[in-house]
């Protein structure tokens, strides 16, 4: 049997981490339903300590998630999820976000300009790529 999967990042503010890689990529975030998280609330399923409010919403402080606008049957969904400790060594593991069409290096520059920042360029024979940090620190590599 073939298993399904998501993506899971750590993050120190998962909200505005989704809102960043959902743009980045061109996805969506996954929209939250304000009446359940206030009925789990009434119900004692949660308290206030488990909500936060993000862009005037109220939304699960434990995290957020994003998909491709196609669904999880297009690609994983990505979560990030609200964890204590700050982000202290290379990731072991990272997306490589393909352009397609789109020139990578003005991609690369669009990410830069909201917050990432610039780690380092590699190639290897025809293939080359630019490797960025998100704004928490999380490497992602970028190429065609």
């Amino acid at each position: 049997m073939a298993y399904t999967f998501q993506v899971t990042i750590d993050s120190a503010d998962p909200h505005a981490l989704a809102d960043w890689w959902a743009d980045a990529l061109g996805w969506e975030v996954e929209p939250i339903d304000e009446e359940f998280i206030r009925k789990m609330v009434a119900e004692g399923q949660a308290t206030e300590d488990d909500t936060t409010t993000h862009r005037g919403a109220l939304v699960w402080k434990a995290g957020a998630g994003i998909r491709h606008p196609d669904g999880i049957e297009r690609a994983p969904r990505v979560l990030f999820q609200l964890v204590p400790e700050p982000k202290k060594v290379k990731n072991r593991v990272h997306l490589d976000v393909r352009t397609g069409s789109d020139n990578p290096q003005e991609v690369v520059q669009r990410l830069i300009a909201k917050g990432a920042r610039h780690l380092h360029d590699g190639r290897q024979g025809p293939y080359t790529w630019t490797t960025i940090a998100d704004p928490e620190g999380n490497e992602l590599c970028v190429s065609h």
